[in-house]
């Protein structure tokens, strides 16, 4: 994802609901940005 390993799940104290919402949609770009790379290879288009 990007973070430093413990990011959210080194903090003591948060359940996993707790960890997931602070994370938010801060996977979202990534995630974005390889899916739209992959779709592009699969179709032949140079990224």
């Amino acid at each position: 994802m990007g973070l430093q390993e413990g990011h959210v799940t080194a903090v003591p104290g948060l359940t996993r609901n707790q960890m997931l919402k602070a994370l938010g949609n801060g996977v979202v770009p990534r995630q974005g940005a390889f899916a739209t790379a992959h779709l592009l290879d699969r179709i032949g288009v140079p990224a």
